[in-house]
């Protein structure tokens, strides 16, 4: 088992007004299970827990009550062997060193996890091969661009091979571009090492491309665990497709399997929200092509605070 929890608990105490103290608790008995090789998507509203969760699991928060294993290991009292084994992605923070080139932070980090200088080699160039580094592997940190610099942070966590890997909010600023470079590169990773990933995010593209299992909780508790697709039934979720038309005026009120949610420019862009788990946006898009000519279109994912609002609701 590469996670393992059993009621775990995180309590904070807060200061209120005079002498009082109150009680939050972030992290409620929480029961957790993820498999070797597996791609979960840990998600829920801010302030839902998921960060304390993942500063448990490796070793930086101290749990108020309950039982963790990471890697099979303690995170408190085996933090250090932990780090060999597990790497870590936070979207807002760094792991690399401000003023020096990227390529000289690699090897300050092979040098951390001990690695022999074939092995770090082997594993840098594969990394920087993958994940399109070469034109700023001398550059500084600080002159990166975001997609640029998550592109390192991942290189970074994953330079010593770890068996698990969690991502906090790894795509968050970026563009659709370095998404989907990013995307790729975690999908190659995965299918070629049987790297375990635990992914929290806010962009339900990240799911649904890179996750089997998604895990939704509820202040500290688990509210769902199971398939994207189950979830999105579960909650009726709606994508939406977004179609620009070459001429104003088509009426696609009518197209079966979707609701139309307005038009725009004289009729020339218009919305259509569907649920995936009864048709498809090629079949809508079928439809659409039948009666007007195409020039663009998008798709827009359901909100994961909308998807997780949804889910409380349902559940009350």
């Amino acid at each position: 088992m590469i996670i393992e929890t059993h009621g775990l608990t995180r309590e904070f105490k807060r200061r209120a007004k005079g002498p009082t103290r109150t009680t939050l608790t972030a992290v409620d008995h929480l029961d957790l299970r993820v498999e070797p090789g597996e791609s979960v998507g840990y998600i829920g509203a801010n302030g839902a827990g998921k960060s304390t969760t993942i500063k448990m699991l490796v070793g930086i928060l101290v749990p108020t009550s309950g039982h963790v294993r990471t890697c099979g290991l303690d995170p408190l009292k085996q933090r250090r062997e932990l780090a060999r084994r597990v790497g870590v992605v936070f979207g807002q923070r760094s792991q690399l060193w401000w003023d020096l080139p990227v390529r000289e932070s690699f090897e300050i980090l092979a040098a951390i996890h001990r690695l022999s200088p074939e092995r770090a080699n082997s594993r840098r160039d594969q990394l920087i091969d993958h994940l399109e580094m070469g034109e700023f592997l001398d550059t500084p940190v600080r002159q990166l661009s975001l997609g640029q610099r998550m592109r390192a942070e991942v290189a970074a966590a994953l330079l010593h091979s770890p068996e698990l890997v969690i991502l906090d909010e790894p795509t968050i600023g970026l563009d659709v571009l370095s998404k989907q470079r990013l995307r790729d590169f975690l999908i190659t990773e995965r299918a070629e090492h049987g790297t375990t990933l635990l992914l929290t995010t806010h962009d339900m593209g990240d799911i649904e491309r890179l996750c089997d299992r998604v895990l939704v909780v509820d202040h500290g508790k688990l509210a769902y665990d199971g398939t994207l697709p189950g979830l999105s039934a579960q909650v009726g979720a709606q994508r939406v497709l977004v179609v620009d038309l070459a001429d104003a005026g088509p009426d696609l009120t009518s197209i079966p399997g979707a609701t139309h949610l307005g038009s725009e420019a004289d009729g020339m862009r218009q919305r259509l929200s569907f649920d995936p788990s009864a048709t498809t946006a090629a079949a809508l898009l079928a439809e659409v092509g039948a009666r007007a000519e195409l020039r663009d279109l998008t798709i827009e994912e359901p909100d994961i605070e909308d998807v997780v609002r949804r889910l409380y609701l349902s559940a009350r």
